[in-house]
């Protein structure tokens, strides 16, 4: 981009030849002048302007590129909250909380396009909505624990692997790599939970109890009012925080969501 780069503007008018008249009409009756055709290209257009913009003057024509991920629900001041999923780098995420939360964001993140596979010792529990997420295509595949199969993630193929197995969830086959994320799931802290949280880059917490939120507090270093609302926090709301940040999401279901998924809840 080392060149000034030439935009259309306005169209330009003369003055008007007399007073009251207006600019382009003619002064009197007379033919109309043929228009020149340009071969392949049709009619002259009207004749613009020029702007340019100089080499130094591009920074002001960029976009965000960092705001693209899947809808989790609202945050602050009823604004969207994005997970951003699909990643460059390996991305781990884990989310302490209800079946539910993690159903929609797998339908959310097939909405996007990529593609989520489902590691899962209650297939039962996931066979209708990959039914339904599908679609005729494999946007959405389920696997018993241990049985993942190599995903082959690109940058035109994401993939999101959820990993629903239970409290104590074994080390995986599939882990997270450059456009597949991992997330696991559980439904409460377990032995395991400080070690998965502690190497996780993102850390979701749903309603626990008072023992639990303390716990949570000391392993993501929370002040003493986020550990106290984790006890009462309502269905659908979930705390997403790392060691430098934390944000409070209302998850709340669409028509089809609702049909495919009920309520929000937390207990399954």
């Amino acid at each position: 981009m080392a060149t000034p780069t030439t935009v259309s503007g306005g169209p330009s008018y003369a003055p008007a030849a007399t007073p009251g008249h207006m600019p382009g009409q003619p002064d009197g009756p007379m033919a109309p002048a043929p228009r020149r055709l340009r071969r392949g290209f049709g009619l002259i257009g009207p004749r613009r302007q020029p702007h340019e913009l100089s080499p130094e003057q591009f920074d002001a024509l960029a976009l965000p590129t960092g705001d693209d991920g899947v809808v989790i629900g609202v945050g602050a001041r009823d604004q969207p909250a994005v997970l951003g999923l699909h990643r460059p780098t390996p991305f781990n995420v884990v989310l302490v909380g209800g079946l539910w939360t993690a159903q929609v964001i797998g339908l959310r993140a097939v909405a996007t396009g990529a593609r989520v596979t489902v590691e899962t010792g209650r297939q039962q529990m996931w066979a209708s909505l990959a039914q339904a997420a599908n679609g005729g295509y494999q946007s959405m595949t389920l696997h018993d624990v241990g049985r993942v199969p190599p995903q082959g993630p690109s940058i035109g193929s994401p993939v999101l692997v959820i990993r629903d197995a239970g409290m104590r969830p074994p080390r995986g086959r599939v882990t997270s790599a450059p456009w597949q994320s991992v997330l696991t799931l559980l439904p409460y802290l377990s032995p395991v939970a400080p070690r998965l949280m502690e190497n996780a880059d993102l850390v979701g917490v749903q309603r626990v109890s008072p023992e639990e939120a303390a716990q949570v507090g000391r392993i993501m270093g929370l002040p003493s009012t986020d550990v106290e609302s984790l006890s009462t926090l309502p269905d659908g709301v979930t705390l997403w925080c790392d060691r430098q940040s934390r944000l409070y999401v209302a998850t709340h279901p669409t028509d089809i969501e609702s049909g495919l998924l009920g309520g929000a809840r937390r207990m399954d």
